[in-house]
């Protein structure tokens, strides 16, 4: 049986429209991140991102039967909803402004860096624990390559391993923590690391 990977998104499409859920799954693996992080530079808010991309796929799958995705383009679909969407959510915030102007006017810089300060240590212990469980041999490599800021040939060198094996085991590494992560804390790592 073909991985669900390896088929396009027309043939996901058409299998979505049968209500095939694995098809459902492979759409939201592959588009989950990417809608997040549109969603996000347009509305500046963690929860109100995740929400506008949920929605979506809540939309995706309640209106499965109805959509004509086959011959269409399934991630254009996909970009014109979250943007219909992340407009909706903007549209929300007019309303809530008039009721909680008072309320954020009285949040401070200092909060919001602070808060920002709590949110990024959070997010190092979860990359922390990630890194920790990979295996022995590529958590070592991998930390090499990102805390100590070794070059491949200097890893390899220091391990007595070819340079080959030090890029595959920090490639394994990565491919890892991409999954285990999810995009948004993977590229925040790949940033600040």
């Amino acid at each position: 049986m073909t991985a669900y990977s390896a088929y396009n998104d027309q043939e996901l499409a058409a299998f979505l429209s049968g209500g095939d859920r694995t098809a459902f799954t492979e759409i939201y693996n592959r588009y989950k991140g990417i809608l997040y992080v549109h969603a996000y530079k347009r509305l500046k808010d963690d929860t109100e991102a995740e929400d506008a991309v949920h929605d979506l796929f809540a939309q995706l799958w309640l209106h499965r039967e109805k959509l004509n995705l086959t011959t269409g383009n399934l991630a254009g679909y996909l970009y014109k909803t979250i943007r219909n969407n992340v407009l909706t959510t903007i549209s929300r915030r007019g309303y809530a402004d008039k009721y909680f102007s008072g309320h954020w006017q009285d949040l401070s810089m200092e909060n919001a860096a602070t808060d920002y300060r709590t949110r990024e240590n959070q997010l190092k212990e979860i990359i922390e624990k990630h890194v920790a469980v990979l295996p022995k041999k590529m958590r070592e490599v991998f930390e090499l390559s990102r805390n100590a800021q070794l070059s491949h040939k200097e890893i390899a060198d220091k391990l007595g391993i070819s340079e080959h094996t030090v890029k595959s085991q920090i490639n394994s590494a990565l491919n890892i923590l991409r999954s285990k992560l999810g995009a948004v804390a993977f590229i925040w790592m790949l940033i600040h690391h």
